[in-house]
C-alpha cells in the first residue's frame, strides 16, 4: 500500500470518527451517527472528484474505506461512555483529518492533471467540505465560514508548502508527511494562541 493510500484511508477513518462524535454531541441515534460519519468522511473527496471529472468517485466500490467508516462508527458507539470532553476530542480528530485530506487531495488532483494552484484549492475542498456539510446537517454555522482559529487557512498554507517542496524536487512521500504535520500544527497552534483572520 502506497503512502497516498495510507494517508487517504487514515483521513477517512479520522473524519468518520469526527462525524460520529459530532452526532453524539447532538444526541443523535446510530443512524444519525452513520449519516454524519459518511458525510464527514466522504463529502470533501466526493466534491473534489466531481469537479475533477473522476468516475466513479473515490469511495464507490472501495470496501476498505467503507469498512473504516463503519469501524469508526462502531468504535464511537462502543466507547461513548468512556469518551469525555467530546468537543476537545472532535477538535483534535478534525485537525488530523484536515491535514491528511489536504495532502491526499492535492496529490490526487496532481495525478489527474490539475495545475499546482488548482490542486491546492482541491486540497482545501477535500479537507473542509465534508465538515461543512456535517455542520449544515447539524444546523450549525459551518466552521469553514465562521470566525475562528485558522481552519481552511491551515489547509491552504500546508498546500502551498506541499507544492513548493515538490517544485524544489522533494519526493512525494516527504511532501505528504510534511503537509500533514504542518496543517495539524498550524490548526493546533491557532487554537492555543487564538490566531484569527481579520474581519471583512
Amino acid at each position: 500500500m502506497e503512502w497516498l493510500q495510507i494517508i487517504t484511508y487514515a483521513g477517512t477513518f479520522i473524519f468518520a470518527v469526527t462525524g460520529a462524535l459530532k452526532a453524539r454531541t447532538h444526541l443523535m441515534d446510530i443512524f444519525g451517527g452513520a449519516v454524519l460519519a459518511f458525510v464527514t468522511a466522504y463529502g470533501g473527496g466526493t466534491l473534489r472528484d466531481i469537479l475533477l471529472g473522476v468516475k466513479p468517485v473515490n469511495w464507490v466500490n472501495d470496501n476498505i474505506a467503507l469498512g473504516l467508516v463503519i469501524s469508526a462508527l462502531i468504535s464511537v458507539f462502543l466507547f461513548k461512555e468512556n469518551l469525555k470532553h467530546f468537543n476537545r476530542i472532535i477538535f483534535f480528530t478534525d485537525a488530523i483529518g484536515l491535514g491528511l485530506f489536504t495532502a491526499s487531495g492535492i496529490k490526487i488532483s496532481l495525478q489527474n492533471g490539475i495545475t499546482p494552484t488548482y490542486a491546492i484549492i482541491m486540497g482545501v475542498i477535500s479537507s473542509t467540505f465534508g465538515g461543512l456539510l456535517a455542520d449544515i446537517l447539524c444546523n450549525e454555522i459551518p466552521a469553514l465560514l465562521r470566525k475562528g482559529e485558522l481552519y481552511a487557512t491551515a489547509s491552504l498554507l500546508g498546500g502551498i508548502v506541499f507544492i513548493s517542496l515538490k517544485h524544489n524536487g522533494i519526493n512525494d512521500s516527504t511532501n505528504l508527511l510534511v503537509c500533514v504535520v504542518l496543517v495539524v500544527s498550524i490548526r493546533i497552534l491557532a487554537k492555543r494562541k487564538k490566531l484569527y483572520l481579520p474581519e471583512i
